[in-house]
């Protein structure tokens, strides 16, 4: 019912083991890792150490045959899906990150291929790096191309309306993420959950829907499965998680929003999820419609 959203860099969050731990943490509780391009820990080193389901976070870049090896090598270390991020042409303003000039680590998964070590003489190094290797012209008639080099279904992650929707179903889209990347990339989008439910009436189930973004109790989740999420992708909590106790920490987090979870369920009169309905829910829309009766 939750997946781990791809978050970059866990080794700032502890120095070791990074992404690791949080793949062990994610195994344990039976829960879906999405492990991000920009990780600490190589794509080979998080396959190797537990049994977790795992999702490879795709950012393309400008030097396609650089995307198509990070595919390859998701693809034959047992990854069971590639998420497309879909919202970033260009990196976002991320004031905090420019203001302390922050400088990241080694990306592990491009050692080698692609030089990280980038100097910013103004704001942070990831800035430029990501303005300077990722490919902004990136559309959708180019996930055909993603398409033939590899047999992983493709979820493409960062929608938020409807014409989106219908148009990653007309390009051959495994699932949709609606995400607004953690409010991240561009002030005053709308949060995820006021438009989950645009998106998951254009899909009309052809395709699975997730969530994420502003997911911090059990009740969150509830919600968004009850406006049809088949499932959400928790961010934060995880790496709070991550930099209070490590492996335990990320355990702990997860532990905590299924137990909040079965407690929602349990005050609403649900005995499963699949007893989870929209009825469950009113939204400032609903509370219009009923204004005007």
């Amino acid at each position: 019912l939750f997946q781990l959203v791809p978050t970059c860099i866990h080794q700032l969050f502890v120095l070791f083991p990074g992404e690791i731990a949080t793949a062990r943490a994610a195994s344990t509780c039976n829960t879906i890792m999405v492990l991000s391009i920009s990780s600490t820990c190589t794509l080979e080193e998080v396959a190797a150490c537990c049994n977790a389901v795992r999702f490879f976070q795709l950012c393309v870049y400008k030097r396609r045959d650089i995307t198509a090896k990070l595919v390859q090598r998701a693809e034959n270390n047992g990854y069971k899906a590639i998420v497309l991020t879909g919202d970033s042409p260009r990196h976002g303003r991320r004031e905090a990150d420019i203001k302390n000039k922050i400088i990241i680590p080694e990306l592990k998964n491009v050692e080698g291929l692609l030089s990280t070590k980038i100097v910013a003489d103004k704001g942070s190094n990831l800035d430029a790096l990501a303005n300077q290797t990722r490919d902004p012209s990136f559309s959708w008639e180019d996930i055909g191309w993603l398409k033939s080099i590899t047999k992983l279904p493709i979820l493409i992650k960062g929608l938020l309306t409807h014409e989106d929707a219908l148009k990653a179903l007309e390009v051959g889209a495994a699932g949709i993420i609606v995400s607004n990347h953690g409010g991240r990339q561009l002030d005053y989008c709308p949060p995820t959950i006021s438009v989950l439910e645009e998106v998951v009436h254009a899909v009309g189930g052809k395709v699975p829907v997730f969530l994420d973004g502003g997911v911090r109790q059990g009740t969150d989740i509830f919600k968004a499965m009850a406006l049809g999420a088949q499932a959400v992708l928790v961010g934060r909590p995880v790496l709070y998680g991550l930099a209070a106790k490590g492996e335990n920490g990320v355990r702990r987090v997860l532990e905590m929003l299924k137990d909040e979870l079965e407690l929602t369920m349990a005050l609403s009169g649900c005995s499963n999820v699949k007893e989870i309905t929209r009825s469950h829910v009113r939204t400032k829309h609903d509370r219009q419609l009923l204004s005007l009766l």
